[in-house]
C-alpha cells in the first residue's frame, strides 16, 4: 500500500482534473507496483473471490472472461476506491454543474454506495479481465442502474509488447451531429486509466453540451492481457 499512497500524494489532481474536463481521460503512471499487479493476477484463479464470471462471447460483448469480485473487496482494491473517489468526485459534480443535471455526488465513498443500497444497487461491480489471443471487448458503457458514478478507472496488470500484443484500449467519442473520435491508449503495467463512464460536457458557442463515450479493447494477438476495472457504484445484479 506505500507505493500506491506515495502515488496519490505525488499525483498532481488539478492536472488530472484539466485533462478530464478537456479529454475525458487522464492517465497515473506506476500507481500500483510490480508485485501488486502479479499478486492480483494470482488471484484470478481463486473463486471465492468472485460473486459472478461472465463469459463475453456468450453475450456478443468480445471474445474473453470477467470476474466480479464479491463483498468484502480485497484490501487493495477497497483502498483504491475509498481514496481515489473523493479526488473524482468535485469534477463529476463539475460536469453535471455544467450541463445542467439536477445532481451531486457526495464527497465520500461510502455515501455514494448508501445511496446505490438505497435503491437495491447491492452488489460488487469491481471486475478483473482476462483476454487471450484474439480477446476483445465491444464499445459499451458501465452503468449497472439508476445510481450511478460518471467516471471509472482501469489498472492495466501486465506489460504490453511483451506479455501481450494488441489490445490497446479504445474510447469512442460520439460528438453530436459530427462523426465519432477513436482515441487508442496503450498504458503500461501498473499504470491507472481514469475515464468518463459515459459522458463528458464540452463548451461550445451557446454553452456546454453533452458528448457520449463509449470504451473498449482492440483484438488482442498474441499472449494474455489482465485488466482491473473500478467502478465506484454498486449494481442491481
Amino acid at each position: 500500500m506505500e507505493i500506491m499512497s506515495k502515488v496519490l500524494e505525488q499525483t498532481d489532481w488539478d492536472f488530472i482534473t484539466e485533462e478530464m474536463h478537456g479529454k475525458g481521460f487522464a492517465t497515473i503512471s506506476k500507481f500500483l507496483s510490480e508485485k501488486q499487479c502479479d499478486e492480483l493476477i494470482q488471484r484470478y484463479d481463486h473463486p471465492q473471490a468472485y460473486r459472478k464470471t461472465v463469459a463475453m462471447e456468450r453475450y456478443r460483448f468480445g471474445l474473453g472472461e470477467y470476474k466480479y469480485f464479491n463483498y468484502p473487496l480485497p484490501e487493495i482494491i477497497q483502498q483504491i476506491r475509498t481514496n481515489i473517489y473523493p479526488k473524482l468526485a468535485p469534477i463529476a459534480n463539475a460536469w453535471f454543474n455544467a450541463l445542467k443535471i439536477d445532481r451531486q455526488f457526495p464527497l465520500q465513498h461510502e455515501e455514494l454506495l448508501q445511496q446505490c443500497h438505497q435503491n437495491n444497487q447491492q452488489k460488487a461491480t469491481v471486475l478483473i479481465l482476462k483476454y487471450g489471443k484474439s480477446g476483445h471487448n465491444t464499445l459499451h458503457q458501465d452503468l449497472y442502474g439508476d445510481i450511478y458514478f460518471p467516471i471509472q478507472t482501469v489498472m492495466f496488470l501486465n506489460e504490453p509488447g511483451k506479455d501481450f500484443t494488441g489490445g490497446e484500449f479504445v474510447l469512442i467519442q460520439q460528438t453530436p451531429r459530427a462523426q465519432s473520435k477513436a482515441i487508442v491508449l496503450n498504458p503500461k503495467k501498473g499504470d491507472m486509466l481514469i475515464f468518463t463512464t459515459n459522458f463528458r460536457p464540452v463548451k461550445g458557442s451557446k454553452g456546454y453540451y453533452r458528448v457520449n463515450m463509449k470504451h473498449g479493447v482492440s483484438e488482442v494477438h498474441t499472449g494474455e492481457r489482465f485488466t482491473l476495472g473500478i467502478i465506484f457504484h454498486d449494481a442491481l445484479s
